[in-house]
């Protein structure tokens, strides 16, 4: 096209050479129009100021890996959890058992997300550290993958459909990027395993305290990220990454609100779900359970969180009914269950340096179900720590661990197990 253009102004010239009649002023104008019309023609639309936007230019990509080692000042290498960390202590049944504790990948995570549209949001977190069985790593598994749907302008109504973390508890929904401790409570933590699950969730919050949620993630003060003010939905119930083993749907509501106190932000909240669990494999042989695919499991629990500005106070606590190993009768019977935990924290901040001293207490008296034979606990531990992050990209913990912990299933049927030791994680953030 432009070629073409340029052969008319040269045309243009010819004409003008071999005809007297056409005056200057005619000749001058006429360059002028078709050299206007080729600048136009190279440069892009400009009405909106900016060339066109794909939806694919809309998603960013950020990550952090975790590396850990749990073999220092052992006293009892038998201490273990499962759901916590593969690489902490033994499960195995051998009298002298000792455990590998080596050098640990314990998360390697990229999060792909972005406004792919005004009213869709798009987030997606695959995990390359997931372990299938202990003793086997680094296997690619997906831990998010969800959209939201918002209805209007401020986004402050909105559905969430895909897999994603289930909106119960504080500590559940805090990035394991970002919470103090190295492990989540057993307390909490025994109701979801990993925290998610494929569901559908609506979520409300108004546009300023997003705004809050966030600032409580960014500025450093430990928050949990914007699960809404009030969230309500239903959910698999089987854990993810896992087709659901009956066709019974868990619902779940939350309702928690980050209040400015003078200086101070305090956020207080209370959570259930209610739902059947189904065995799917988890159950051994010999062991009796009543009815493995509808076995109930429901919980009701509340949070009390004062943010470190400096000094700060987390504490959950929440009560339920959940299949649990019967050691005397080796079966798996619905019982109570209750369990929660406090942790006192410290913001230091020495120029962009952050320290974070803590000191934790737990406790758990119930089943979880997830496990083999539904396994049965009583965990009673204190840990005590430091977080330093000298630099936004680094991060080092070290954790010291009082541990008490009773964990029984049919080839442990008596297990209960005491001891000590000092955890190290770095953590690199991109």
């Amino acid at each position: 096209m432009i070629k073409r253009k340029i052969i008319a102004i040269l045309l243009l010239f010819t004409c003008v050479a071999n005809a007297q009649e056409l005056s200057k002023e005619d000749v001058k104008k006429e360059v002028i129009r078709l050299l206007d019309s080729i600048n136009k023609a190279k440069l892009p639309d400009t009405k909106s100021g900016v060339a066109d936007e794909h939806w694919y230019d809309r998603i960013s990509l950020r990550g952090y890996a975790q590396i850990r080692y749990n073999g220092l000042f052992s006293t009892n290498d038998k201490v273990s959890c499962e759901q916590c960390d593969k690489s902490w202590g033994t499960t195995s049944t051998a009298p002298n058992a000792q455990a590998n504790n080596g050098l640990f990948i314990r998360r390697a995570r990229l999060v792909f997300s972005g406004q792919v549209h005004p009213n869709v949001f798009f987030y997606f977190q695959p995990d390359f550290a997931s372990s299938p069985v202990t003793g086997i790593q680094n296997f690619v598994q997906i831990r998010d993958l969800y959209f939201d749907l918002s209805f209007d302008k401020k986004k402050e109504y909105r559905v969430r459909i895909g897999q994603s973390k289930i909106p119960y508890g504080f500590e559940n929904m805090q990035s394991s990027s970002v919470r103090l401790t190295l492990d989540r409570a057993d307390g909490i933590n025994s109701s979801i395993a990993n925290e998610r699950d494929l569901g559908i969730f609506f979520y409300w919050a108004p546009a300023e305290i997003r705004e809050r949620f966030a600032m409580l993630v960014k500025d450093g003060y430990k928050g949990s990220g914007d699960y809404g003010v009030f969230a309500f939905g239903v959910y698999n119930g089987q854990i993810a990454n896992k087709i659901d083993g009956n066709r019974d749907l868990n619902v779940v509501a939350r309702v928690t609100y980050p209040f400015v106190i003078g200086n101070q932000i305090i956020e207080p909240g209370i959570q259930a779900y209610t739902g059947k669990w189904a065995f799917t494999g988890e159950v051994s042989s010999g062991v009796i359970v009543d009815d493995p695919q509808y076995v109930k499991d429901q919980r009701v629990g509340a949070t009390f969180v004062l943010y470190p500005k400096p000094f700060g106070i987390q504490t959950e606590y929440n009560i339920g009914t959940g299949p649990r190993y019967n050691t005397l009768t080796n079966t798996v019977d619905e019982t109570d269950l209750n369990g929660g935990y406090v942790l006192l924290n410290y913001k230091w901040d020495i120029k962009k340096q952050h320290i974070y001293p803590f000191a934790k207490f737990q406790y758990y008296d119930g089943g979880k179900k997830y496990e083999k034979d539904a396994r049965s606990y009583v965990v009673r531990d204190y840990e005590f720590g430091i977080e330093w992050q000298p630099i936004k990209a680094f991060e080092l913990t070290a954790e010291y661990v009082i541990a008490d912990r009773t964990f029984e299933d049919s080839a442990l049927p008596i297990n209960r197990q005491q001891g000590n030791l000092l955890r190290l994680q770095a953590q690199f953030n991109f």
